[in-house]
């Protein structure tokens, strides 16, 4: 009996693996890209948020320095702000003026919290709360400042020249203000007071000026802006108060 002839359909596929090959190169090639591009897209983003990263954590290491008006406006001005919160403490113990007990109790707790402030700068800075002539650092020669303060800068002034050319009451005026009463009390501190604010506007003004520390120079912008309203206060309830000078 003869064999029948092989079916045409039935033939086998070459099985020759150079051919199988580039036939699954050719369909490799045929499909989508994008997750390629993605992948590469991805991987350059991951390198340069660790660039940016290890740059950040480079700079956030080195702390800027404080410069000379820096360190001395919040020495000064701790100073300063002491001698106020005492005045304005005693005058609101005591004052029937409505009026003047308000901004007493502000000018008391606003340079309150100033004032501890600048003593923690001063401790993240690693320097004492104290040292060197007051309002050395209003004079700055090397920027072609010729000094805030005037001649009570220079070093031949005494401490009390000093402390007068920052508006600070004396011994004796800090005596007087305890032991008044009444509407004398009262015009006696919006006296002394509106010169203390009028020598604390020079400096703050010279900080934001010669400082180099943003928040010292914001803290120091704003006492000026937040003084100068002050004096303008005083001298309206000194006005109605009827106070002499």
């Amino acid at each position: 009996m003869s064999t029948p002839p092989p079916d045409e359909d039935s033939t086998p596929e070459p099985t020759d693996s150079g051919a199988l090959a580039d036939a699954q190169g050719a369909e490799a090639s045929a499909r989508p890209r994008w997750w390629t591009y993605a992948l590469i897209a991805i991987g350059v983003a991951v390198l340069a948020f660790a660039v940016g990263r290890f740059s950040t954590f480079g700079s956030a290491g080195i702390a800027p320095a404080p410069n000379a008006a820096d360190v001395g406006f919040a020495r000064d001005m701790q100073l300063h702000h002491t001698q106020a919160i005492e005045m304005a403490m005693e005058i609101y113990r005591k004052t029937d003026d409505e009026d003047l007990r308000r901004i007493s109790y502000d000018i008391a707790t606003t340079q309150a919290g100033q004032r501890g402030e600048m003593f923690d700068w001063l401790v993240q800075w690693g320097l004492p709360q104290a040292g060197g002539p007051l309002m050395e650092w209003m004079t700055d020669a090397s920027a072609g400042h010729a000094g805030h303060g005037g001649a009570a800068t220079t070093s031949a002034a005494t401490d009390a020249e000093l402390r007068a050319a920052m508006g600070m009451a004396t011994d004796a005026e800090i005596a007087e203000l305890k032991s008044a009463t009444g509407v004398p009390a009262d015009c006696l501190f919006l006296g002394l007071m509106i010169r203390h604010h009028e020598g604390a506007i020079p400096m703050a003004e010279a900080a934001a000026e010669l400082g180099s520390m943003p928040r010292v120079i914001t803290v120091a912008q704003s006492i000026v802006r937040g003084q100068q309203a002050e004096i303008d206060a005083m001298t309206s309830i000194s006005s109605r108060l009827g106070c002499a000078g």
